[in-house]
């Protein structure tokens, strides 16, 4: 990919993923866009599916390699530091009640989700666990941590975040609506909690929080910091369970365990990052950075789909999110009200 005679088409190749990001990050500030919570990696995917559905072919062959490469390895370098968003002291703060929630919302939701995709969907393996990852853990972060560790397809991953865009932006404006209107029983901080463990995207729960107030806004982007951590546990045991599926499939030849090592890496960046060492005005460049390397792979995922590979997948996947969304908000309101008894 790097050898001296590709290197110039490589590099050409991720500068022209960079303009599509510089494209999206742009638009992000729009203030419409902001109102909405909607990322510059959301925006990123829809421009890149949009090129690679009209002008792909137009694409010189041999830039293909940079896409590639920011689909892999910039996708990983952008997990990793993601860590600096994160500090151990942000679990302190909840207590038990925040990690309780974290950790059920997480794994019921997944464990229902791979459930029903596959048993009651059939909804292939690798479009089930992404749909499930994105819903029970961080949205688009989470469908993008996920991919290399299952190798899936491009165009899965772009199903995936589709899910999340929908349904998270329908909880972002439900959330603040059904509690102004005191159909919620809960306080101002256990909403947040429930907001923090239920919704997709950071940013949803940032704009759903702060619609109803700084006690809310608080708690829930806590309790959502926590189950981004669990990102990196889940693609552990994501990793060694579906090794351990593989060996048990073969007689001959054994399965080696594949460790996401960027997973790892990803909790050794957040430990670093909960010592302070670093100044805020430095932790503020890498988190925007960060920002643009994910939303550099959300683009390049874009541009590897195209609208083709969906007509064999259907509404299968929407109708998977769905249920898990309905999961969410009502198995989610009953963890929350569980928890406040720690």
């Amino acid at each position: 990919m790097f050898q001296k005679e590709h290197r110039q088409n490589t590099l050409n190749g991720i500068l022209f993923v960079a303009l599509f990001a510089m494209s999206a990050t742009y638009l992000s500030d729009f203030p419409l866009f902001k109102h909405l919570g909607i990322s510059p990696l959301i925006i990123g995917i829809v421009l890149g599916m949009v090129y690679a559905n009209t002008l792909r072919n137009k694409l010189p062959k041999e830039w293909v390699a940079g896409i590639i490469f920011s689909t892999k390895t910039v996708l990983r370098t952008g997990i990793i530091l993601y860590g600096f968003r994160l500090t151990f002291q942000n679990i302190e703060t909840v207590g038990l009640a925040g990690i309780f929630t974290s950790i059920m919302v997480v794994s019921s939701t997944f464990v229902i989700g791979y459930f029903v995709g596959t048993k009651i969907l059939k909804l292939d393996k690798e479009t089930t666990i992404l749909t499930s990852a994105g819903s029970s853990i961080c949205g688009a972060a989470a469908v993008l941590a996920t991919e290399p560790v299952i190798n899936a397809e491009a165009y899965k991953s772009a199903i995936a975040v589709s899910t999340v865009v929908v349904f998270g932006s329908i909880a972002m404006f439900l959330y603040p609506f059904v509690y102004h209107l005191g159909i919620v029983p809960l306080s101002p901080e256990a909403m947040g909690m429930y907001i923090g463990g239920t919704i997709h995207e950071v940013a949803h729960v940032v704009a759903a929080g702060n619609a109803i107030g700084s006690e809310t806004a608080e708690p829930a982007v806590i309790v959502k910091m926590i189950r981004v951590m669990l990102i990196a546990p889940f693609l552990l045991v994501l990793g060694f369970w579906l090794s351990k599926a593989a060996l048990k499939g073969t007689t001959k030849h054994k399965t080696k365990i594949n460790i996401p090592w960027f997973a790892v890496f990803f909790i050794l960046v957040a430990g670093f990052n909960s010592f302070h060492l670093l100044p805020d005005v430095a932790i503020t460049k890498i988190n925007a950075l960060d920002t643009f390397l994910l939303t550099m792979a959300m683009s390049a995922l874009g541009m590897e789909t195209s609208v083709n590979k969906f007509q064999n997948v259907g509404m299968k996947p929407l109708y998977l999110a769905g249920i898990l969304f309905l999961w969410l908000i009502f198995g989610g309101f009953y963890i929350v009200k569980l928890s406040l008894n720690f």
